[in-house]
């Protein structure tokens, strides 16, 4: 009897996938129906090739790690061009991985093109690679075989990569300048305590002089230096392993994520660049055909942050209960108190953290027009249309933030950075300037 592989939700929304066995695919249809599921695909189970099992991935090289996303992107870009030049999938997944690099991307095309010839659908192949392809990219690629509009889907999917690239390039050139500053910052500081400080150390004590408070406490600060410079860089490694093992719990990564948001300036840039990023998403998804409980889930997971996913959650809840988007959008936009979230303000800013954490307790996490333009999409019928609006705008703030914070933040390295070197160098020369007056006052 032939057996048909479906895709169903239950009555609370859960995907299942199984197998089943009927004589026509009807009666399948039929019999998954009075089992409660609701059906979203179904096709005629293939039996694989057994060649395919034993089959040897020839070209295929040892790779460590996952594909980067510059090069997910450009494939996506390049498999686009050559499905619309109507070339089949299979040819070219053969180009494609012929002309790759060795690599993760290499391996990992080798092996989908074994999966297709061996009976499985162009999901079902990249579903076993996570490596290159995640569950947004496959879902996608999903609704585009059952749609029969793959080349349309792989080229909003290569839209939707290339968007969130260039996002992610604008924001790593917003860091380079700060960290660069910060790295000549730090050398300049460590050449002027190990070998300007204990010059003029040698001095002072040649004559003897009387020090103040500042200028002990430079040479107290360059001999720890001096004698524990190995623990420096431990300083950056220590905090990243605990807020890492913070962040391996539920309540801590909630907690850190949460900090990250409500930091001043910052969390605004946090803020903007993961709504961008959710609505983006959950409008590629709406657009090729996903099922709206399917296409939250994705986009609660690719939002790589524990507060939105709780709201996500909450949508997901809502909408199985037969509510809208907006409402749980609006509900619960706003995070509760949250006791990790205090615990990191108090870590690392103490009594002004703490302070700050109560002064932006409930601030949102979402604006009112976010909110307005997913209940207008809605009504109207054109979710996807107001969701790419929203990521457009959002996209656009991220730019201007960016820009804003460079700016502002230019001027304010190089005054800290004079600051700390002013205090170095009057710390050194009130000695100095105490020895130089008592020589030139006259004699009685």
């Amino acid at each position: 009897m032939p057996q048909f592989r479906f895709e169903a939700y239950d009555k609370t929304g859960k995907e299942i996938k199984d197998i089943i066995e009927a004589p026509s695919e009807a009666e399948a249809q039929a019999t998954i129906r009075q089992m409660g599921y609701q059906v979203t695909k179904i096709v005629l189970h293939k039996e694989r090739k057994a060649k395919t099992a034993n089959k040897k991935a020839t070209g295929k090289t040892f790779s460590i790690g996952r594909v980067s996303s510059k090069q997910l992107t450009t494939f996506t870009r390049q498999l686009s061009i050559l499905q619309d030049a109507g070339l089949p999938i299979l040819r070219s997944l053969n180009i494609l991985a012929e002309q790759s690099k060795p690599g993760a991307l290499r391996n990992s095309l080798i092996d989908v093109c074994n999966e297709i010839e061996g009976g499985a659908s162009l999901s079902e192949a990249m579903a076993k690679t996570p490596k290159a392809f995640n569950r947004l990219y496959v879902n996608m690629i999903k609704a585009g075989e059952a749609g029969g509009a793959l080349e349309t889907i792989l080229q909003r999917l290569a839209d939707f990569l290339e968007a969130s690239e260039r996002l992610k390039r604008k924001i790593k050139a917003a860091l380079t300048y700060p960290v660069a500053v910060v790295c000549f910052a730090c050398m300049i500081l460590a050449f002027i305590m190990i070998w300007i400080v204990p010059q003029f150390q040698k001095i002072f004590v040649d004559f003897g002089l009387p020090l103040p408070p500042l200028t002990q406490f430079l040479i107290t600060a360059t001999e720890l230096v001096k004698t524990y410079w190995f623990l420096l860089p431990l300083i950056p490694f220590c905090i990243y392993v605990f807020i890492r093992l913070c962040t391996s719990f539920e309540f801590g990564r909630v907690g850190w994520h949460l900090f990250l948001l409500r930091l001043p300036i910052f969390g605004q840039l946090f803020e903007k660049t993961i709504v961008a990023r959710t609505t983006r998403t959950l409008g590629t998804l709406v657009t090729s055909g996903v099922p709206i409980l399917e296409a939250i889930h994705i986009t609660r997971e690719t939002s790589n942050n524990g507060v939105f996913e709780r709201i996500y959650q909450k949508v997901l809840e809502a909408i199985r209960d037969g509510d809208t988007i907006a409402n749980p959008l609006k509900l619960n936009r706003t995070p509760p108190f949250h006791l990790g979230c205090l615990f990191f303000f108090a870590v690392f800013g103490v009594g002004v953290g703490v302070l700050r954490y109560l002064m932006v307790l409930r601030a949102k996490v979402m604006d009112d027009m976010v909110i307005n333009m997913v209940d207008v999409g809605e009504q109207t019928g054109e979710l996807d249309t107001m969701l790419y609006k929203v990521a457009d705008v959002y996209d656009e703030e991220v730019e201007t933030l960016t820009e804003s914070l460079m700016s502002m933040l230019e001027p304010l390295l190089i005054i800290f950075l004079g600051v700390i070197v002013g205090v170095i160098v009057i710390a050194l020369f009130m000695p100095l300037i105490s020895l130089i007056s008592e020589l030139s006052a006259p004699k009685k």
